[in-house]
């Protein structure tokens, strides 16, 4: 954990790791593990059918920030949060980073990763 900590420091993604007893074969056994940190972000809108958004539109932090745009949604997570984007009211279309979302009345809120690779994506990990 030393080098974990130490690393994040300076700015690095993460490590390589493997099981301390296994041997060294080539692309077999290992595991990255990136540096992630979590925070909760407001859904103001999504891209895609309502009921399996492929994107959401995201406030992150404080009120009158930026929106961002989440990574691609899993299925599964999609889905359920389509249900929860069902009963929404639909406030019209708008843009975040030149990319068009529909813009909804919700008070959904989601755990992303933030800054976990090194495009900054925001990963969707799970709804509030």
């Amino acid at each position: 954990m030393l080098w974990y900590d130490a690393l994040r420091e300076q700015g690095i993604e993460g490590i390589v790791c493997k099981r301390g007893g296994a041997g060294y074969p080539s692309g077999r056994g290992w595991v990255k593990v990136r540096h992630a940190d979590t925070v909760d972000a407001l859904v103001l809108g999504f891209t895609g059918p309502r009921l399996r958004p492929h994107y959401l539109a995201l406030a992150v932090g404080d009120e009158g920030g930026p929106v961002w745009l989440s990574g691609r949604l899993e299925p599964v997570l999609a889905a359920r949060i389509g249900a929860v984007l069902a009963g929404a009211e639909a406030l019209g279309e708008r843009r975040a980073g030149g990319e068009p979302y529909m813009r909804v009345e919700t008070d959904l809120v989601v755990e992303v990763l933030a800054g976990t690779g090194r495009h900054r994506t925001l990963t969707v990990v799970r709804m509030r």
